[in-house]
């Protein structure tokens, strides 16, 4: 497995974007799981842009995005900002993401003046303590006959040493075969502390709300995931609405659900709690989610 000294930083580097005009941004792309750039990656990036055009007093309370074609893992990646708004409360800029001179990527993009208002939110559901659960790198290996390619394991512990996420209950590849309830709990927090920038810790749980939010629809049908090989898929779009300050660096109850699939559609929507029960952020995606043609 090949290591990073310091996996945070990386990823923090990732996404430190290079200004190259007023409003054009380049950032550096790197390979996934899958041979395509990671949409977290995509997303986060872009929401990097629009923000470093945003007063500084003004903080992203919400995105829409689309996923138009697959990422070039080799290239970089160039994002135009429009500022499409600056009214005295709320901010809206839209982002294109582009390769190779296509779109491969949309977002909108509101940002807020923080003012009093109501206040209610949905319960945290149960969870157990994080700090009971096992580590990716402890938990991984025990599920390495699931792959058929015996690399996946180190991969996908490599793609997650700047994030430490833990599982709740066995993850989609733990249980080929055996469909159970669309629902899927995870913990996350980075694997290290973080500057006190309000948009750096949106942008990363931008790009880790990426990693397990379809997991939900694979378990309603018993399916270990593109892992797995018994899935193929992408997301199609992503939607994120932040409700309440939190710190990327300190535990988030991850709490998924899939309330549909059809037409080689599956919907993942989810609650992102903090530990104190705060809730954080809401977040739904709909991907394309099909099984392999014999």
């Amino acid at each position: 497995m090949n290591e990073s000294p310091d996996p945070l930083l990386d990823l923090l580097h990732l996404l430190d974007l290079e200004q190259i005009e007023r409003d054009i941004f380049r950032g550096e792309s790197r390979s996934a799981l899958v041979p395509r750039v990671f949409g977290g990656q995509v997303a986060a990036q872009a929401l990097v842009a629009a923000g470093r055009t945003v007063p500084a007093d003004r903080g992203a309370h919400s995105l829409h995005s689309y996923f138009l074609r697959a990422g070039d893992p080799g290239a970089p990646i160039v994002y135009t900002v429009d500022r499409i708004r600056d009214g005295r409360s709320f901010t809206t800029r839209r982002v294109v993401a582009v390769q190779h001179g296509q779109p491969i990527f949309h977002l909108s993009a509101s940002f807020q003046t923080y003012e009093e208002g109501m206040e209610h939110q949905a319960p945290m559901p149960a969870a157990p303590d994080p700090e009971t659960l096992p580590t990716a790198a402890e938990m991984l290996p025990r599920y390495a006959d699931r792959f058929s390619d015996p690399g996946v394991v180190d991969r996908l512990i490599e793609a997650r040493q700047a994030v430490d996420l833990r599982y709740v209950d066995e993850p989609p590849f733990a249980t080929v075969g055996e469909a159970r309830e669309p629902r899927s709990q995870v913990w996350f927090r980075t694997n290290g502390k973080l500057a006190d920038d309000p948009l750096l810790h949106v942008c990363l749980a931008t790009y880790v709300s990426d990693m397990t939010l379809l997991d939900s629809v694979l378990l309603a049908h018993g399916r270990g995931g593109w892992a797995v090989g018994d899935v193929v898929g992408a997301s199609l779009d992503h939607a994120m609405w932040f409700h309440r300050p939190f710190r990327a660096d300190e535990w988030l109850l991850y709490d998924q659900e899939s309330p549909s699939a059809s037409g080689g559609r599956g919907l993942g929507q989810a609650r992102i709690h903090t530990a104190d029960g705060r809730l954080a952020i809401t977040v739904i995606q709909e991907g394309v989610v099909r099984i392999p043609r014999g």
